[in-house]
């Protein structure tokens, strides 16, 4: 039978606590977003800075003209690798200022630089506004990388609807010639548009509900939601082939709505004959390492993450 990490109890137990008292309705992505941002917020604010990394604000252009954002974390040594990030939030949340002491702990824990996107957010800006700005930083990053952070490689990473980012990524800059990437780490992706249904052993766990996932991928994708006309480039696990992809890190909990399609994702990269490292989590819900940094589970988590992005 499956049951939550006993760690992670207390944690989700207060988040439950702060969310609404009755969850929102399917395609109320404004209370969603508010939401995440006021528990990511809170989550941010509770942590300490790590000071000793370089931060810096600067912006590039998007392939549609938009103003882009990014914000670059430089630790102290010479780093060996730039990581471009994206933050998770369901494609409706999420924001720099939210996800700030993560990327500041990749950056001073794995000797990484790491490249934070403030990609757009649907629905007001739907696919393919997100990801296209996500190339858009790889592509700055892959250019640029030998004045910033010389001899440094550069990988795309993400967690939730970051990790669904930065898999569409990596396709896109597989299929355009832009790279080379030196790996893909996801962290609990989101990936499968496909995903409205959940296991009903997993569902009472679940902190990214049905109902959520089909908001955050409705909001998305627009009119094309729930037809066949959703591209590998929204969606990758719709990709009719996975070869030539970058060395992929996978990590999910067993007890998250995104566990079976990331599982799934990894045989298909295995079929297709790209290296994987795939880690799924007993007892671990949807954002467990943020919610409870200070867990077993959590510790187990970051630091097989820190030794992949040491490893790159």
């Amino acid at each position: 039978m499956l049951s939550i990490d006993n760690e992670l109890l207390e944690a989700v137990g207060a988040i439950a606590a702060a969310a609404p008292p009755t969850p929102p309705v399917v395609g109320d992505w404004r209370t969603r977003r508010a939401t995440i941002d006021a528990v990511y917020g809170g989550l941010a604010a509770a942590v300490t800075p790590d000071n000793s990394v370089d931060v810096v604000d600067f912006t590039v252009p998007s392939a549609d003209g938009h103003t882009l954002a990014l914000r670059l974390y430089k630790p102290t040594n010479p780093p060996h690798a730039l990581v471009v990030y994206l933050h998770g939030g369901g494609f409706i949340a999420g924001s720099l200022d939210g996800y700030d002491h993560i990327c500041r702990h990749y950056a001073s824990e794995a000797g990484v630089a790491v490249v934070a996107v403030d990609y757009r957010l649907a629905p007001e800006a739907p696919f393919p506004a997100a990801v296209e700005d996500c190339v858009a930083a790889v592509r700055w990053a892959i250019e640029h990388a030998a004045e910033r952070v010389p001899g440094a490689r550069v990988a795309v990473m993400g967690d939730s609807a970051g990790g669904g980012l930065a898999a569409a990524t990596a396709l896109l800059c597989r299929d355009r010639g832009i790279g080379p990437l030196a790996a893909q780490i996801l962290v609990y992706p989101m990936l499968d548009d496909r995903t409205a249904a959940a296991d009903p052993a997993v569902e009472p766990f679940l902190g990214w509900s049905v109902a959520d996932n089909i908001t955050g991928w409705r909001a998305y994708l627009g009119a094309r939601y729930g037809t066949d006309d959703v591209p590998a480039s929204a969606s990758v696990t719709r990709a009719e082939s996975l070869d030539d992809l970058p060395a992929t890190y996978l990590e999910v909990g067993q007890l998250d709505l995104f566990c079976a399609e990331t599982v799934a994702y990894a045989e298909r990269l295995v079929h297709d004959n790209v290296a994987v490292h795939l880690s799924v989590r007993p007892g671990a819900v949807h954002g467990f390492d943020q919610f409870a940094p200070e867990s077993g589970v959590a510790r187990s988590a970051m630091a097989d993450r820190i030794t992949f992005l040491k490893n790159l």
